[in-house]
Parts: C-alpha cells; structure tokens; sequence
C-alpha cells in the first residue's frame, strides 16, 4: 500500500510540476514581449509561438485530466519530449552552451519520471482489476 501512495506522489509531483511549466505558464506568458522576443531570437516565426502555445496547454490539459485516454496522454508525452529536444538544440545552436541551454533537459527529466510513474500506476490499476476478489464485485455489479 505504501508503495502505492509513493507512486502517486511521485506522479502528481511530476506531473503537476509539467503542467504549470507546459500548460498554464505558456497560456499566460506566451502573449508577452519577452516571449516574443524569445521566439524571434531563436529564429522562429511568431506563428510557431501562438501553435506552440496551443499544443502546450492541450498537452497539459491531457496530462491531468483523468477522463483522457491513455492513447492520447502518450501523444502528449511524445510531444513535450520533441518539444524539450528541440528547445534544447535551438537554444545550444543560437546561444551556445549554458544554463538556459540546459533547462529544457532538466524539464524533460521531470518529464521522463512522470512519464515512468504513470505507466507504474496504469500497471497497478491494472492488476488490481484481475483480482478475484475485484472481478466478483464487478460480476456482482452487473448482475444487480
């Protein structure tokens, strides 16, 4: 049971810290001078801002919200992992190697642990629904 609870920590820890990080700092930064201007020196259009934007918060939203299917949470992972990559290279590639050029690799470590520890707990929910005992009581559910 303990194990359990960690696990879940760990995930919402992580995935709570890549939904403020990717979902609601974009939704409510991305409009800024600063953010534009950071764009624009890393050689992208201003569209490419507004479309990141959009996937981010979408990304985000698919993370935390229970009801989204697993199918599209991974969809959501795979693309804050391209996203970090890529933020990573431009960022080394216009402005060489420093500590703003690591933080999309730091962002993406927490990003791999929430990913790790979501299939953790999609495996734990798993097996618990192949117990006997849980299979009566949703037999038992249905027949009433």
């Amino acid at each position: 049971m303990k194990a359990t609870k960690t696990t879940k920590i760990i995930y919402w820890t992580t995935t709570g810290i890549i939904f403020l990080f990717e979902g609601v700092m974009p939704a409510f930064t991305s409009h800024t001078e600063l953010a534009v201007e950071g764009i624009r020196h890393l050689g992208y259009p201003d569209y490419f801002r507004v479309m990141l934007t959009v996937f981010k918060v979408a990304g985000a939203l698919a993370l935390v919200l229970p009801f989204v299917s697993g199918r599209y949470k991974e969809w959501a992972y795979a693309g804050f992992g391209f996203t970090m990559i890529s933020a990573f290279v431009s960022h080394g590639m216009v402005d060489g190697f420093h500590g703003q050029t690591l933080f999309p690799l730091v962002v993406f470590g927490i990003l791999v642990i929430s990913y790790l520890y979501y299939h953790k707990l999609d495996k734990l929910r798993h097996t618990r629904s192949l117990q006997p005992e849980h299979r009566r009581s949703v037999a038992t559910n249905l027949i009433s």
